[in-house]
């Protein structure tokens, strides 16, 4: 059986060389994974700003399924700007490690203290984002960790969402969510039961 490592504080730094290596690691098993997975390795060949959101094309983005402390419970948030049920994540801006992103951008937008994520990414996938202004439509190359709260974890989102749940994997499927999030669920409860 596959396992997962847990740290509070996984290495920061590196480049798009550290982050080839992150997608490389993972643990995709899904075939719409692999073949995300496939085109970002691709997309991290032919793009060397990849880790910038000024590269207009795409760019690598870090996400966290947030689990509750018993691994039957996902936190999603309700995302401000895409009106959708997401996983909390957001871009890289230049980090390597995508581990880190993950982590930042977890308690950046749960505002739960003692996070610890598992290490490799569970999931990969390609979502597109439509244009606003100022920003043209583009797409985001999103690696995907499972992340673990501490127990009595207290949620305090921030700006970036309108609302913070805790749900069931049967609950999830009830909410706006897509395909994408669905299997990251799916996988990622299944994969945390080796931490």
């Amino acid at each position: 059986m596959t396992k997962l490592a847990l740290t509070t504080s996984p290495s920061v730094g590196g480049d798009l060389a550290t982050a080839a290596a992150v997608l490389n690691n993972s643990l995709c098993s899904d075939q719409d994974a692999v073949s995300a997975r496939e085109r970002t390795l691709a997309f991290v060949a032919t793009h060397h700003d990849a880790l910038y959101r000024t590269c207009l094309d795409g760019h690598l983005t870090g996400s966290a399924l947030v689990l509750n402390a018993e691994r039957d419970r996902v936190l999603l948030m309700l995302h401000a700007k895409l009106g959708m049920w997401l996983q909390p994540g957001g871009h890289a801006d230049g980090e390597g490690n995508l581990a880190a992103v993950a982590l930042r951008e977890a308690e950046e937008e749960t505002g739960i203290v003692g996070l610890r994520i598992a290490e490799p990414a569970v999931d990969c996938d390609i979502h597109d984002i439509p244009a606003r202004p100022g920003e043209p439509a583009h797409e985001h190359h999103d690696v995907r960790f499972v992340v673990l709260a501490p127990a009595g974890a207290v949620v305090a989102g921030n700006h970036e969402s309108h609302a913070l749940r805790w749900v069931s994997e049967d609950e999830a499927q009830g909410l706006a969510t897509d395909k994408s999030l669905l299997r990251l669920i799916r996988n990622g409860l299944a994969l945390a039961q080796s931490i």
